[in-house]
C-alpha cells in the first residue's frame, strides 16, 4: 500500500507520515468537520485551498499554507475550533496537521516541502 509523506526539504524531516488528498469539492468542502480527533501522523491536504476555517471540527490544528512552489508561505499553529484561518496572497494549497506538529518539527514559513510516496509494508 502506497502512503504519502510530507517531507520538510530544508530538514530533511518528516512532517507527516500519511497525507490524505483532498482535492475535489466533496473532499474539501468535507475536511476534518465532524471528526473526533486527528492521528499524530496524518495530514490533509486541501488543493486547490487559499484558506480554511474550522467551523465543525472538535479539537486544534497546526494548518501549513503553501504557494505553487511548495513552499510554507504562512501557517498557523493550534488554530482552535470555529475559527476562519489567516489569508495569505501566494497560498494555492493548505495542509492541516495535528496541532503541535509545526512546533514538533520545526517547520517555519519560506521553507519547503514535498510530497514523497512510500511502500508501506504490512
Amino acid at each position: 500500500m502506497l502512503k504519502t509523506n510530507l517531507l520538510n526539504l530544508d530538514t530533511k524531516q518528516v512532517i507527516a507520515e500519511d497525507v490524505k488528498p483532498a482535492n475535489t469539492f466533496w473532499k474539501r468542502f468535507k475536511g476534518l468537520m465532524l471528526t473526533k480527533s486527528m492521528p499524530e501522523n496524518l495530514a490533509l491536504h486541501l488543493s486547490p485551498c487559499p484558506s480554511i476555517h474550522t467551523f465543525l471540527m472538535r479539537y486544534n490544528i497546526d494548518v501549513l499554507y503553501l504557494n505553487d512552489r511548495n513552499e510554507i508561505v504562512g501557517l498557523e499553529e493550534s488554530l482552535a475550533p470555529g475559527k476562519t484561518g489567516k489569508r495569505f496572497p501566494e497560498a494555492v494549497s493548505v495542509i492541516e496537521l495535528p496541532a503541535g506538529k509545526i512546533k514538533q518539527t520545526s517547520t517555519a514559513a519560506g521553507q519547503a516541502v514535498a510530497f514523497v510516496e512510500k511502500n508501506e509494508q504490512s
